[in-house]
C-alpha cells in the first residue's frame, strides 16, 4: 500500500516544466520495447554475448537530438568489438516517458535496457530500492577530467547512476551591435554592477533594454543565486529558497527593472517561444543570459543576427565567485531489466565518456561536452561565423574549474515548479509582493509539501 501511494505520489509530481535541453517529441521513431525479466543491481549480467553475435538494446528518449550521441556510441562500439550491438529508440514526450518509466521501472517488467532521464525527474528515481545500476566504475575514471558537479547531480550514496549529457555553462550573449552603438565594451564587464551601468548606457543611448526576464522560467534567478552559493534546496534536500542570499539576489533583479528600467519581461514569457525569438531578429536586446545549449536556438531560429552575438561569461557580485554556472541536464541509466549491462555500459561510455564521444557532443548536438579536456580540441575552438567568429570554449576554458551546479533532490522539481509559476509571476508582473514575501510564501508551500 505504502509502495502504491509513493508511486502514484511520484507520477503526480511529473508534470512539472522541465529546465535544460529536453524537448519533447510526439512519437516512437523506432521500436525496441523494454526486456522482462531482470539483471542483479551491482551490475551483473544474466549473459554474455559471443563473438559476433548481436546484442539488441532499447533505449527511451524525450529528445530526438540525442539520438546522435547513441548512434555514435552504437557505431564506435561495433567499430571496437566482434560482437556487436544494435540499439532502438523509442522516443516520448518528456512527462509521458517518465511517468512510463517510472511505472514500468517500479512494476519490474517493460523498461528499456537504457534511458535518458531528465534532470527534473530523476530524484524519483534514486528512492527506496533503486531499480538503476550503479555506473560508478565507468564515471570515476573519466572524472579528473570532467565538471565533476555534473555527475553529483545524478549520484547518491556515492554512487554514480545517470553520465550527465552536457554542462549547461550559463554565459551571456551580447548583441555587439547595440553595446558598441552604446559606447560599452562587453570585455569591461566583469561584476553585475558593471552590467547593470553598462545596461543603463544601452538604454540612453539606444532605448533598448540591456536584458530580458523570463517570466514563466526561472531564468537568470537560478544561475545568479547559485553563483553567490545559494540554491532552492539545502545539500541535505532541506528548503533554501528563502534563504537571505536568494532574496537579495531577487531584489538586485527587481531593481533593476523598475529602478534602472533596463530589463523588459520576456514575450512570450520564456525563450523558447517564436515571439521571442522573433523579438530577437528585430535587435529586441543587448544581451541574454542563457547556458551554452542556448547557442543551438540562436543558430535556428534568430539568422539575423548572424555575426552581432558575442558570448562571454556571467559578471559575478564579488570577486573570487565562478563565472559560470551548469543549469538543466538530462541523465543516461541503465535499468536493472537490462539482460547485457556489460555491453550497455560499454555503449553509453563510447556515446558519453570518451574523449571522441564528448568532441561528438558539440559536432552533432552543439551541447558544451562534460569533459573539459576536450574543451581546447580543434572542433571546439574553430571559430563561428555566427558567434563573432570566435569559440564558446576559448572563452570558457580558464574558468572550467570551477563550475558549480544546482542541488538535485526530491524537492526540486516542486521548487522549480514554484519559482516559474508564482514567484517571477509575482515579482515581475503583478508587482503584487516583495522578493521576501514572494520567496517566504513559497518557501513555506514547498516545506508543506515535504511534511
Amino acid at each position: 500500500m505504502k509502495r502504491g501511494l509513493a508511486l502514484l505520489m511520484a507520477i503526480a509530481m511529473m508534470g512539472s516544466t522541465i529546465v535544460g535541453c529536453s524537448s519533447d517529441s510526439g512519437s516512437s521513431t523506432a521500436s525496441g520495447s523494454g526486456t522482462e525479466g531482470s539483471s542483479s543491481a551491482s551490475g551483473e549480467t544474466s549473459s554474455a554475448p559471443a563473438a559476433g553475435e548481436t546484442t539488441e538494446l532499447s533505449y527511451w528518449t524525450s529528445n530526438e537530438l540525442h539520438t546522435a550521441m547513441y548512434e555514435f556510441g552504437e557505431t564506435q562500439y561495433n567499430e571496437k568489438n566482434e560482437d556487436q550491438v544494435k540499439l532502438n529508440a523509442e522516443i516520448y514526450p518528456n512527462a509521458e516517458m517518465h511517468n512510463k518509466l517510472l511505472i514500468a521501472i517500479q512494476s519490474g517488467v517493460g523498461a528499456p535496457d537504457i534511458a535518458d532521464i531528465n534532470i527534473i525527474y530523476f530524484a524519483n528515481f534514486v528512492k527506496g530500492d533503486i531499480q538503476l545500476v550503479d555506473l560508478t566504475d565507468i564515471v570515476e575514471p573519466v572524472l579528473p577530467n570532467a565538471v565533476q558537479s555534473r555527475f553529483d547531480l545524478y549520484a547518491k550514496d556515492g554512487k554514480y547512476y545517470g553520465l550527465p549529457t552536457h554542462v549547461g555553462a550559463t554565459v551571456v550573449y551580447y548583441n555587439k551591435e547595440i553595446t558598441d552603438a552604446a559606447g560599452v565594451d562587453i570585455d569591461a564587464i566583469e561584476t553585475w554592477d558593471q552590467y547593470r551601468e553598462a545596461g543603463k548606457k544601452v538604454k540612453e543611448a539606444t532605448g533598448k533594454p540591456m536584458t530580458i526576464f523570463e517570466v514563466s522560467n526561472q531564468r537568470p534567478f537560478w544561475p545568479m543565486i547559485v553563483q553567490r552559493g545559494g540554491d532552492y534546496l539545502n545539500a541535505d534536500g532541506s528548503v533554501a529558497l528563502d534563504s537571505e542570499t536568494n532574496i537579495e539576489v531577487l531584489e538586485y533583479m527587481q531593481s533593476m527593472m523598475f529602478e534602472d528600467g533596463i530589463v523588459e519581461d520576456c514575450p512570450g514569457g520564456d525563450t523558447s517561444k517564436e515571439e521571442f525569438w522573433t523579438y530577437m531578429n528585430g535587435g529586441g536586446c543587448a544581451s541574454l543570459i542563457m547556458p551554452a545549449w542556448y547557442m543551438s536556438r540562436f543558430l535556428n531560429y534568430m539568422p539575423d543576427l548572424e555575426g552581432k552575438i558575442y558570448i562571454r561569461p556571467m559578471p559575478v557580485f564579488e570577486e573570487g565567485e565562478p563565472r559560470t554556472v551548469g543549469i538543466g541536464g538530462t541523465a543516461t541509466s541503465i535499468t536493472t531489466q537490462c539482460k547485457n549491462i556489460d555491453v550497455a555500459k560499454k555503449v553509453i561510455t563510447e556515446a558519453k565518456l570518451t574523449e571522441e564521444a564528448n568532441i561528438n557532443i558539440w559536432t552533432a548536438l552543439q551541447f558544451d561536452p562534460v569533459r573539459t579536456d576536450v574543451w581546447d580540441a580543434e572542433e571546439l575552438t574553430a571559430p563561428i561565423e555566427y558567434f563573432g567568429n570566435e569559440s564558446v570554449f576559448t572563452t570558457l576554458l580558464p574558468y572550467a574549474d570551477n563550475i558549480p551546479s544546482p542541488v538535485n533532490a526530491d524537492l526540486s522539481s516542486a521548487a522549480q515548479d514554484l519559482v516559474n509559476s508564482t514567484v517571477m509571476y509575482k515579482i515581475f508582473i503583478e508587482q503584487s509582493a516583495t522578493p521576501e514575501e514572494a520567496l517566504k510564501d513559497a518557501a513555506e508551500e514547498l516545506r508543506a509539501t515535504a511534511v
